[in-house]
């Protein structure tokens, strides 16, 4: 591959646990004369930032299907500019700049295995947590997890980079430069644009951003005559909500789970929980094994005329009251016109990027946290001081054009599209001894971070906390039943009396 360019500016888009660890992966690197950090949210944290305030729907779930919701905004012409705001380029809805942060919302993944090498979790527990899982509970709630980011960058001083309420439109480059188009949402009817100009980018913008719910028959129809019963897990705030309804949700991964549980002490029973194939192996069926939870297969279509739901078994369900689609996410960067033309003809997946942080045929664009599969977020600070190390032109080299193209080639038919295709499971360790042999040891005089070598120890741990969580959920079934059992005995005297 070609030798990097000298890159003296960086961009990082996004303030999210990506954002921040790049940031100060970047920072301590000490060879960058400019690093600047752009968010659209008013705050620190990224996905992990509460958006309770804000109406969640799906704007038009035609355009989310075809792949062309989240679009870019116009540009203005001339910079710097002051424009009205309007619903195209301001609306939360229209922009995907809600989160998808329930009330409840807790960690899954083991502090020791979740937390970067310096910036451990800290030990505060919800007392919700603590009634599920005991005062050993590995799990923490969103809001420590968004205070942990936000600590990262006020603790190395890092706040001094970062500019808030500020959307990256657009980043091209034009002359070998990187030059983004910045819009700040102003606190009146006004937005600020201007421009900037950077030798690297790094992109931390996450990928929880656009729902992604298979193409079905007659879903269409059925949300048009039937308004806020297609819903997706992103816009899933609290239980409460669904008290006495008729509930379906779909999909077989964590946050199909983690919500059929959520709404189980108030919707209507049973819940019924649609899956396409086998759920995720690491947790299996436990999830979905309860006396108050029915398991179908995939949903095979809808009719909008009676509110009914027909599934691949064969067996229907009447009167359905909400359909929430807990089946992940897709792509989408219409901020960066060459990547997303790119990503519209792949399924699920960002294309031309090697080993999911580096781009095949632009050494000065990089990724921080387009993957998944486990090691949330420390896989991020291996892809951080990589990504660091390669800009500052002080990282091995990458393997020829030819031969990325080639890993994503055998990828593509081992994997196809969605989660398969960007998780790093099972291969944690090839992957973690990669990027930190990719990234070498600091230069010498430098306060470059040192990324250790994978233990071996790390992989117990993740499955004890898979563990961990499967006998909550064993415990809760096991409540349940109990609780059947009592009710069916005090029937009995009442049954014959009558």
């Amino acid at each position: 591959m070609a030798p990097v360019p000298k890159v003296r500016r960086v961009a990082v888009i996004g303030a999210g646990p990506a954002g921040a660890i790049a940031t100060d992966a970047l920072a301590k690197e000490q060879a960058f004369d400019v690093i600047r950090v752009f968010d659209r949210r008013p705050i620190i944290g990224g996905a992990w930032v509460y958006t309770p305030h804000l109406p969640a729907a799906i704007p038009s779930l035609p355009l989310l299907l075809s792949g062309k919701a989240d679009v870019a905004v116009p540009v203005p012409e001339q910079f710097p500019i002051e424009t009205p705001k309007s619903e195209a380029v301001n609306s939360h809805q229209l922009r995907f700049s809600d989160s998808a942060q329930h009330e409840h919302l807790h960690s899954n993944i083991h502090p020791d295995i979740m937390g970067f090498t310096n910036e451990p979790l800290p030990p505060t527990l919800s007392e919700r947590s603590v009634q599920k899982y005991g005062s050993d509970a590995p799990f923490r709630h969103r809001e420590v997890i968004r205070t942990w980011i936000e600590d990262i960058f006020t603790r190395g001083g890092h706040e001094q980079y970062l500019s808030l309420s500020t959307t990256v439109e657009k980043a091209e480059k034009v002359n070998g430069e990187w030059v983004l188009a910045l819009r700040k949402d102003g606190q009146g009817d006004r937005d600020y644009w201007w421009q900037e100009r950077f030798d690297g980018l790094v992109v931390a913008s996450g990928h929880y951003n656009v729902p992604w719910i298979p193409e079905t028959e007659g879903l269409v129809e059925f949300d048009k005559r039937w308004p806020g019963k297609i819903q997706h897990s992103k816009h899933f705030r609290r239980g409460e909500k669904y008290k006495g309804k008729k509930v379906i949700v779909v999909g077989g991964s964590v946050s199909a789970h983690e919500i059929v549980h959520e709404i189980l002490p108030f919707a209507q029973k049973p819940v019924i929980a649609s899956i396409r194939g086998d759920p995720i192996p690491s947790f299996g069926w436990t999830p979905f094994i309860h006396p108050h939870i029915v398991i179908k297969k995939q949903i095979s279509s809808l009719c909008p005329v009676t509110a009914t739901v027909s599934f691949a078994d064969g067996s229907v369900v009447k009167d359905v009251d909400h359909i929430v689609f807990a089946t992940g996410y897709t792509f989408a960067f219409p901020f960066l016109p060459a990547v997303q033309k790119r990503v519209e003809k792949a399924y699920r997946r960002l294309p031309g990027v090697y080993q999911h942080t580096f781009d095949t045929l632009d050494p000065t664009l990089t990724f921080v946290g387009m993957l998944g599969g486990g090691f949330t977020f420390k896989v991020y600070e291996w892809q951080a001081v990589a990504v660091a190390r390669h800009l500052a032109g002080r990282a091995r080299p990458l393997p020829s054009i030819a031969d990325q193209q080639l890993w994503e080639a055998k990828r593509v038919v081992a994997k196809k599209g969605g989660k398969d295709y960007y998780s790093i499971a099972p291969d944690y360790k090839d992957f973690f001894e990669f990027l930190r042999n990719v990234a070498g040891d600091p230069k010498a005089g430098t306060t470059g971070r040192v990324l250790p070598i994978f233990p071996d120890e790390w992989l117990p741990i993740w499955k004890g906390m898979v563990a961990h969580k499967i006998r909550g959920f064993e415990e809760e079934r096991k409540r349940a039943e109990e609780e059947v059992d009592r009710d069916q005995t005090n029937e009995e005297p009442l049954r014959a009396k009558l």
